[in-house]
């Protein structure tokens, strides 16, 4: 097997980008033995031609990154390793950096993966973000809010997807969220064992909420884009949209630009994309949520490409095999995503889809609830059922397309 570029962790997204973008038998699939069993990962790589073949590392070991350098061997013609997955970030900067590769870097990937690690460097470089502190009993939440008012976040340090992420008032039982937090699972994404098992409770801030997606090589920012997000009220602050670009005012949007250079040159990440989520309190002033040292998910990548033109994948490719360092201008259009939900209970029926297919802007529906599925409670992106992404002449006009569209499609449970 002579692959050209190593995937750390499975995702059938990038694969099908991969798919356009690489000649076949190109791709070397990396994946934690038992996450591959769970995820049916054989059979589903083999479904996609660039894939050369699926070996089994210990991927998601993050404390011990030169286990993954142990177990896999180089191929001879490799030109990229890519963090295919949020799992999948140290291992590839560890690999890269073992194989003389451009990469994060060990030392920036662990920070990335890391949200205390991340709180703990964000503080030292000057970062804006909220007050926090690890904790490990509810007795340390309920003293730690009880300073603040009683409002706060609590969040495991090492999981995606908003798994486990609750948001406290005053009035909510600090046991009862204790308990939500820690005994959030994905058992068919996470390897059994590699959890630090670690949490943070941090001062909640209000105020519309970014990411900022990043371009970077050998440092320098390449291209910064800035994505709107819409949440979901309640305590589980889970993404039910995005819109691209998300129209800021310019002096917000530099700011966001100069606290991400800021975080590249403080962390020492060299290249790569960066996904980083900010809160605007007041609605101007960035605070630091998170960052992750990977492509963004939730089909933010396709909106980008949407907006801006070009291959947000490709150029990634680019930066990580020291092609020439990819060119991008501002935003020539808008492109948004909304998630569909629907109330718990199993389904009786779903309608709507090809009224929203054939709506304004419309490029994409897909609904994975079909009748008889049963519909849980909405706690993560892992519980969204599908979503609409369309287009329009500003990013405006894609979120009102979206959201027309989406409204159209009903799933009715009971």
């Amino acid at each position: 097997m002579d692959a050209t570029h190593v995937l750390c962790g499975f995702s059938k997204g990038l694969l099908a980008d991969l798919d356009d973008l690489l000649p076949p038998a190109s791709v070397l699939v990396v994946e934690d033995e038992y996450v591959a069993a769970q995820r049916d990962v054989h059979r589903r790589s083999a479904q996609h031609p660039c894939v050369a073949g699926v070996v089994h590392a210990p991927v998601q070991d993050e404390r011990n990154p030169a286990g993954i350098v142990r177990a896999v061997s180089r191929p001879e013609h490799v030109r990229a390793v890519v963090p295919s997955t949020e799992y999948g970030v140290v291992a590839a900067a560890a690999l890269a950096g073992a194989w003389g590769l451009p990469g994060a870097g060990p030392a920036a990937a662990a920070v990335l993966r890391d949200k205390a690690a991340l709180r703990a460097h964000a503080d030292s470089a000057g970062l804006p973000q909220p007050r926090w502190r690890l904790a490990g009993s509810a007795a340390e939440v309920e003293a730690f809010r009880a300073a603040l008012g009683g409002r706060c976040v609590l969040k495991p340090v090492d999981r995606q997807a908003s798994l486990g992420v609750l948001l406290l008032d005053a009035e909510d039982d600090t046991d009862t969220a204790w308990k939500a937090t820690t005994t959030a699972e994905e058992p068919r994404m996470r390897a059994p064992g590699t959890s630090s098992g670690r949490f943070l409770v941090e001062e909640r801030l209000t105020g519309p909420e970014v990411s900022v997606e990043c371009l970077v090589h050998r440092g320098d920012l390449l291209f910064t884009n800035v994505t709107g997000k819409q949440l979901r009220p309640g305590p589980y602050p889970v993404e039910i949209g995005h819109v691209v670009p998300a129209g800021l005012p310019a002096p917000v949007t530099g700011e966001l630009t100069r606290l991400m250079r800021r975080l590249v040159g403080s962390t020492g990440f060299s290249s790569g994309v960066l996904h980083a989520e900010w809160i605007l309190v007041d609605g101007t002033r960035p605070h630091l949520v998170e960052c992750a040292g990977r492509l963004p998910g939730d089909s933010i990548d396709t909106l980008i490409d949407l907006a801006h033109g070009g291959r947000i994948v490709a150029d990634l490719l680019a930066v990580l095999q020291e092609g020439p360092p990819p060119v991008r201008g501002p935003a020539r259009a808008g492109a948004a995503i909304r998630f569909l939900t629907a109330r718990p209970g199993m389904v009786r029926a779903v309608s709507g889809l090809t009224a929203s297919r054939e709506s304004n802007g419309v490029r994409e529906v897909e609904l994975t609830a079909r009748q008889g599925t049963v519909v849980g409670e909405l706690n993560s992106s892992w519980d969204r059922l599908g979503h609409v992404l369309a287009t329009g002449a500003t990013g405006a006009e894609a979120a009102r397309n979206a959201a027309a569209a989406a409204a159209l499609v009903e799933v009715r449970t009971s």
